[in-house]
């Protein structure tokens, strides 16, 4: 079962529908800057009726029909006034860009036919019309006639409003940060397999918290595997398409050691570090090896709060990482990154911390290596107070699904015995086909409620 009272975190992502898909919840979280709530249950699916999105509810909405369109010569634009009053612009440019008649657009693949040599950037208009069902026509210089539906053209209003609750439906990028009074959403691995409405509601989860368990899944390799399938396909990396954390004689690897591993994300050495990863616990260990995850846009959060030279340090300053060795075939992988990734909006978009991987080569003046180390120390004691670590004990069974762009995890060291050894079976995937996924499983429930 899934958590219902998600539904109001998962609106974003179903965005203005009158009918909307299955999602699940977790009670504890929030938005950024907002407080920590209560930690959540377990997770339900349901169905949201007649609910609005999180964003501004002046978003236009689809079923909204064009009352007037007209073009605005001396603007280049053509503007649509809408049944509920407002009004959107068009830039006649934008409009001849992305005419989709079967000339212009191959429908079956929803690509551009249309070649940018053979767009005139200064286009003019002829004549713009509302006709039947509702959609716009558009008749250009050379007689060539574009016809647009007003659901396709609502969408795509280049207000703010319109474009910030487009980017959201389209990316769910708001999260819901958390600390270690967080109670991790469960969900039923074998239900996940089978239900579209549980397979969305997991992967919404997924986005907005960063980390889901599921339970019951059999205690036995290959289900890594299974649930990717779910997805689409599993990332290969020079530790195979799956991968077993066991303790080894000779490991080329610290996690395939008993030995305690501290707050990292996976694979900074890697360019293009997983977005994803799969753990799936077939045997525990008789003593120890509790998991731990911090939420690491919440720490960049607070440690630009706290800390704000470290936190420009941090994400202007190119560390390199390495990691050398041999498993699916022989390796020696070398990156530059920043400890904080954010965008142009400084926004945060990804953590690459990894103490182990971390170079001995440090590619810094030497007057900015003592900066550098103080940045990354006040990061590494923020992350590791006891108030921000959420601690858990992975049963046989148990697979625990986490955003490794986002969330730091480490365990603890662990005892083990020849009878009784501790194996978990690991895999990445690359967030670009966790979203897709999502966004079909998204449409499929959204057509069946």
């Amino acid at each position: 079962m899934w958590m219902s009272t998600f539904a109001r975190f998962a609106l974003p992502a179903l965005r203005s529908r009158s009918s909307a898909a299955a999602c699940q919840a977790l009670r504890a979280c929030r938005g950024p800057g907002q407080a920590a709530g209560p930690p959540p249950a377990r997770l339900t699916s349901v169905q949201l009726r007649g609910q609005q999105t999180m964003v501004s509810a002046s978003v236009p909405v689809a079923s909204q029909s064009v009352r007037h369109a007209r073009a605005l010569g001396e603007a280049r634009m053509v503007e649509v006034e809408w049944d509920d009053g407002g009004t959107s612009l068009y830039p006649f440019t934008w409009l001849r860009d992305n005419c989709q008649c079967p000339l212009c657009t191959l429908q079956s693949a929803q690509a551009r036919q249309l070649v940018m040599c053979d767009l005139d950037i200064h286009i003019g208009i002829d004549s713009v019309d509302v006709i039947n069902d509702n959609k716009v026509s558009v008749v250009w210089p050379d007689h060539h006639t574009s016809v647009f539906d007003s659901e396709w053209l609502r969408r795509r209003c280049f207000s703010t409003a319109a474009r910030q609750s487009l980017q959201e439906e389209l990316f769910l990028n708001d999260r819901y940060y958390f600390d270690s009074k967080l109670n991790i959403p469960t969900g039923d691995y074998e239900e996940v397999l089978h239900d579209d409405k549980a397979a969305l509601a997991w992967l919404l989860a997924l986005r907005r918290f960063g980390i889901v368990r599921l339970k019951g899944a059999p205690r036995e390799r290959g289900q890594v595997a299974r649930l990717s399938e779910r997805i689409g396909y599993l990332r290969l990396t020079f530790y195979g398409h799956t991968w077993q954390v066991q303790d080894k004689n000779m490991a080329n690897n610290l996690a395939f050691t008993s030995k305690r591993l501290s707050l990292h994300t996976d694979y900074p050495p890697l360019h293009f570090s997983p977005g994803v990863q799969f753990l799936h616990c077939i045997s525990q260990a008789v003593e120890g090896g509790e998991s731990e995850v911090v939420d690491g846009f919440h720490m960049v959060e607070l440690l630009q709060r706290e800390d704000p030279e470290a936190y420009r340090t941090l994400t202007s300053t190119l560390v390199d990482f390495t990691d050398i060795g041999r498993d699916y075939c022989d390796f020696l992988l070398q990156s530059k990154k920043h400890v904080i990734d954010v965008d142009r909006t400084g926004q945060v978009e990804r953590i690459n911390f990894n103490n182990a991987t971390r170079d001995s080569v440090l590619d810094l003046p030497v007057h900015q290596v003592q900066p550098f180390y103080r940045a990354l120390k006040a990061f590494s004691d923020l992350m590791n107070r006891p108030e921000n670590v959420v601690s858990y004990t992975m049963e046989p069974g148990e697979m625990v699904t986490f955003d490794n762009w986002r969330l730091l995890h480490g365990r603890r060291s662990y005892v083990t015995r020849p009878d009784c050894s501790r194996h978990l079976e690991g895999a990445y995937l690359d967030w670009d086909e966790v979203m897709s996924r999502l966004r079909l499983l998204r449409n499929i429930v959204h057509k069946h409620t």
